[in-house]
């Protein structure tokens, strides 16, 4: 399947399309339709060059740490020995299922992590014996999240 430019520019549908979809990525594309008042091909359509535009990368399932027994989030500065550690860091951090986003970055750190624990000793565990034992990282700087209050995907 050839892919479309990725300069594809998004109208008003497509736009409430993507909404819909995020909100409800299971919902049917005659449905879509109906509300919008388009055939289900047109909908079809629109999705299909989405994806092809790289604008939709797929649906995903969302699950509740909180309810998996994750019960603590944190935010982790690490700042490397050299520039060049970035790769190899990378790959090691990688490797830990406890971290869950990571970032190079620009300013103090060099690289910025999420990850989530079952708890504080599961955490310390973590970073002392994990994290902190990979020879590219000089120094980490750990910041415990208390709360989400905002959670949400940016809007088309």
């Amino acid at each position: 399947m050839k892919k479309s430019p990725e300069n594809y520019q998004i109208d008003d549908l497509d736009r409430s399309i993507l909404r819909t979809l995020m909100e409800d990525a299971r919902i049917p594309y005659a449905e879509l339709a109906k509300r919008y008042k388009v055939s289900p091909a047109t909908i079809h359509v629109r999705v299909e060059k989405m994806k092809r535009a790289g604008i939709i990368e797929g649906t995903r399932l969302q699950v509740n740490a909180k309810r998996l027994g994750y019960d603590v989030c944190c935010f982790i500065g690490i700042t490397l020995k050299s520039a060049g550690d970035y790769p190899a860091a990378i790959e090691k951090l990688e490797k830990l299922e406890e971290v869950i986003e990571a970032y190079y970055t620009t300013g103090q750190y060099n690289v910025f992590i999420k990850i989530m624990t079952p708890s504080i000793n599961e955490l310390q565990h973590t970073l002392i014996n994990r994290i902190q034992a990979i020879d590219e990282i000089q120094s980490t700087e750990t910041l415990i999240s208390l709360q989400q209050p905002i959670n949400r995907d940016i809007q088309p």
